[in-house]
């Protein structure tokens, strides 16, 4: 079945910026998440594609080969192990077309006296995390499902006290070589299918595999100022190598839930701040949440809607270090509902004495419908 184009999963043009790319995907991971859709296997195909397709396009390298190359530039079936199960070492040009010249040639992925790599798959894991935990770092508990190494055999394949043995068609090399006219074609050896050994006894328990899947619980350390598109690196965390090679890596990768009073852009916050009209028009002085708790934010007279207010080194420390942001506050003036007679009266009363005064209070106001009114003399 053929992939979809990962622009078109997360939903992007082509030309679309590292932010713009960042932004697409937290959307679409809060949707599809496994834990805000429990027993949809759809939204958990769909989340794990929206993974597979933002690993590729955040990442330089791999965006660049994908452009280029498109799904061919990246499918992990093509080299090396790096880019698998949502690992994050992306394919080189030579991953990408090693084993077909290799096999011909006797080129790389082959290591000497055992066929190739047995370094396990790296593996991705999404973590939500609410705001404040994102900011000031905490530390979680996760359930990671993997391949772990076969207690039982431990990791060999092998049943418990025999060994595998080294294959008799290759001697061990894992690649036989034919004689085809006047070339000499090296391949990978059929029995041991690269290995350069063979398991006659196979593990009752893992079948010969040498691995079995488990679900390990892993606490993770987050430090603080991460943000949505961040990963940290679990070495060792990922799946069992074949035949006891070494464990491949877990990348942790951070996603930000949306907060309902703070908006997140780099180190800074921004905020809504809802305001009477009387203090918009007297001034006054309002308390505003922080991540710290609140602080005071002194209105001037005559503030208007929109107006915003910046709180030095009330934002968010960098994870990688820095000066903090800065909480911006934009104030919003909330005209008042639900006014009983007296109030609508009152506000009558109080409309019809800036009538009287002209223009000087509201100055926009007239100025606007001063322009329109010159717009359409000049339309005559």
């Amino acid at each position: 079945m053929s992939k979809r184009d990962y622009y078109e999963v997360l939903g992007v043009p082509k030309g679309a910026d590292a932010a713009e790319i960042k932004k697409a995907f937290r959307k679409m991971a809060m949707k599809f998440h496994p834990d805000r859709n429990p027993d949809d296997q759809s939204a958990e195909a769909k989340f794990k594609e929206v993974n597979e397709a933002y690993e590729v396009l955040s990442d330089e390298q791999k965006k660049a080969a994908y452009d280029r190359f498109g799904h061919a530039g990246v499918d992990p079936s093509a080299g090396g192990g790096g880019f698998h199960g949502g690992g994050a070492g992306g394919p080189s040009f030579s991953d990408i077309f090693g084993d077909v010249f290799g096999d011909i040639f006797g080129g790389g992925g082959g290591r000497p006296g055992g066929g190739r790599n047995n370094r396990g798959s790296d593996l991705r894991y999404t973590l939500e995390l609410d705001l404040e935990e994102a900011v000031k770092g905490t530390s979680v508990e996760i359930r990671v499902p993997t391949l772990v190494n076969c207690e039982t055999c431990d990791g060999s394949g092998a049943k418990k006290g025999t060994s595998p043995v080294t294959c008799t068609t290759c001697n061990g090399v894992g690649q036989i070589r034919m004689q085809q006219g006047f070339f000499s074609v090296q391949q990978t050896c059929p029995a041991c299918r690269g290995q350069g050994k063979i398991i006659k006894d196979p593990c009752p328990d893992c079948h010969g595999q040498g691995r079995k899947e488990k679900r390990k619980t892993l606490s993770v350390k987050i430090p603080p100022g991460v943000d949505t598109g961040d990963r940290i690196r679990l070495a060792g965390e990922g799946e069992a190598g074949v035949s006891g090679g070494p464990a491949g890596d877990l990348y942790v990768q951070v996603a930000v839930r949306d907060h309902a009073i703070f908006r997140r852009e780099g180190k800074d916050l921004y905020t809504e701040v809802p305001i009477s009209f009387a203090d918009a028009a007297l001034g006054g002085e309002l308390e505003v949440p922080t991540l710290d708790g609140r602080v005071k934010l002194k209105i001037p007279v005559e503030t208007q809607t929109g107006k915003l207010f910046r709180l030095r080194g009330k934002g968010v420390t960098p994870v990688r270090g820095g000066n903090p942001g800065d909480l911006l506050c934009r104030v919003v003036i909330e005209t008042p509902v639900n006014l009983n007679k007296e109030q609508k009266e009152l506000l009558r009363q109080f409309q019809e004495s800036l009538e009287k005064e002209g223009s000087r209070q509201s100055p926009k106001r007239n100025g606007w419908f001063d322009g329109v009114k010159s717009f359409f003399d000049d339309m005559l």
